[in-house]
């Protein structure tokens, strides 16, 4: 067995009020793929930016080594001295600049005191045809597609003597062909010698790439196991502390309530004048149940989401009717009032505050809750009320002071779920509530759309993920290019069907 090109020993990492990091252990081989798995808030985000110079030498306890040596970073660039790279979710690109300057930002090749354009573009010509991307040079960045601007990022680090390559979530919004180009690309490099550290909630990924699994759980490094040693259910088993049940609760069947939203042949376009993208859009949802939308991506379910809220689109055709009511002019506002909530696929553009504490965002919807006067707020209301969400969603910080933008992923949608219910909805559209929160996380949500259903609540859930869909679903709406492409009774679930619908390829079910 070879020795660790890179090593942390009893890394510990403090912030005020909690505890990061404590006493990890973790090691990585030369042409070796090494996952890191654990749910969010583990401390996964906390080790990656300790290996690579962002939280500097002297902050943290505990020591890195490279090569069987000690290093110190002070900085991103220390890291990258030493071989680290790191690849986030948001790319480090510059959009209107070509991909030839990107590649090579900070360190253009020069003649003299000019920049080298065509020896520039030469090299990123070479580069690029090096992973077998057909990308001119020239491209400005804009113009790329999400996976092409991942391997971009990842030719640009490999381009630097890369030895350690360090991807957190690099597949949250490609498609599962990109997935797979970019997979085979990591396979060539690990063949090559280089090293990668993946970091994925998708475990399906995971066990397609990686060579070694290390789990951290609150903080701590709990185990890690060769792939071999591996299986998903005992991967969940170490990121939860406990055995996972059935990943879909089922709440007990009983008698659905009255018809609380109403949709009759809906249309609508994306402006005034142009033509309509939703196309008859009839369904029904009652009180008590989960009615699920699927479809691939573009096929209009935020959209619908959206428009349903007020917050898209022109209404051409159809109407709407909200507990009986007409809702013929949507808005927000209105939307509210009339008890219906909407948690948005992007919580962090359109569901939170990022630099605003917790119970801040908690309230903002439901101001009026605790308005006195016009100018004043009911202070201790608002803060007795936010704590109540802030405790029964078990929201991980200190207390509902700290800052949002700080909080992991699944931590950020607790709060925008609790936004949401503390409007007191009868009507919840929940668009990918689970998207990019890990496994544990995930079943909070479940478990709370089923307790919002036996509350006689009505639930909408839109999600990409079909065994989501089908297990949490009491039917299933299946949208194709802005038309419903089959609408299924839980009897009837089945993937091929479901894809077949959302491809265009099934007539209506149910």
């Amino acid at each position: 067995m070879s020795a660790p090109l890179l090593e942390a020993r009893n890394l510990t990492k403090r912030f005020p009020g909690v505890t990061a990091l404590r006493d990890v252990a973790f090691d990585l081989r030369a042409g070796e793929v090494h996952a890191l798995c654990g749910e969010n808030g583990a401390g996964k985000s906390t080790l990656i930016k300790l290996l690579s110079g962002i939280h500097p030498h002297g902050s943290y306890e505990g020591e890195l080594l490279v090569d069987g040596g000690s290093v110190a970073f002070h900085s991103i660039r220390d890291a990258e001295a030493a071989g680290i790279a790191v690849i986030t979710q948001e790319f480090a690109l510059v959009d209107e600049l070509s991909v030839a300057e990107n590649i090579f930002l900070g360190r253009a090749p020069r003649r003299g005191l000019r920049v080298d354009w065509l020896g520039m573009h030469q090299r990123a010509t070479a580069l690029l045809a090096d992973f077998g991307l057909a990308i001119a040079p020239a491209t400005l960045v804009r113009d790329l597609g999400i996976g092409q601007k991942q391997l971009v990022e990842i030719v640009r680090a490999m381009d630097k003597k890369t030895r350690v390559l360090v991807l957190d979530e690099p597949t949250a919004a490609l498609t599962e062909q990109e997935v797979a180009v970019l997979l085979d690309h990591l396979r060539r490099l690990r063949a090559q010698g280089t090293a990668c550290i993946y970091i994925s909630h998708k475990l399906d990924e995971v066990f397609a790439i990686a060579d070694r699994i290390t789990v951290l759980r609150d903080g701590a490094s709990v185990t890690t196991l060769a792939i071999r040693e591996a299986s998903v259910p005992l991967l969940i088993q170490h990121m939860v502390g406990r055995e996972l049940g059935d990943l879909f609760p089922r709440r007990p069947a009983f008698a659905l309530d009255e018809v609380q939203l109403s949709v009759r042949g809906l249309q609508v376009a994306p402006s005034r004048h142009a033509p309509p993208f939703l196309r008859d859009i009839t369904f029904e949802l009652r009180g008590g149940e989960v009615l699920g939308f699927g479809g691939l991506m573009g096929a209009g379910r935020s959209e619908l989401l959206l428009h349903l809220f007020g917050a898209w689109g022109h209404r051409a055709a159809g109407d709407v009717t909200l507990h009986g009511k007409s809702f013929s002019d949507p808005t927000p506002r209105a939307a509210i009032a009339g008890g219906l909530a909407l948690v948005t696929e992007d919580r962090k553009r359109y569901g939170l505050v990022l630099d605003q504490p917790i119970g801040f965002n908690l309230s903002l919807s439901s101001l009026a809750q605790f308005t006195r006067t016009a100018a004043r707020l009911d202070l201790p209301a608002e803060h007795v009320c936010n704590q109540r969400f802030f405790e029964s969603l078990r929201v991980k910080a200190p207390d509902q002071r700290a800052r949002v933008g700080g909080l992991s992923g699944g931590n950020q949608q607790k709060v925008v779920l609790g936004k949401s219910l503390m409007t007191e909805p009868t009507v919840v559209m929940l668009d990918e509530p689970t998207r990019g929160i890990d496994v544990g996380a995930k079943l909070e949500v479940y478990e709370l759309i089923n307790r919002l259903t036996t509350a006689g609540k009505a639930v909408i859930l839109v999600s990409s993920e079909l065994p989501e869909l089908m297990g949490m679903s009491d039917r299933i709406i299946m949208l194709h290019e802005g038309k419903i492409g089959g609408e299924f009774a839980r009897a009837d679930f089945a993937q091929e069907k479901l894809l077949a619908a959302a491809m265009g390829h099934a007539a209506r079910a149910a």
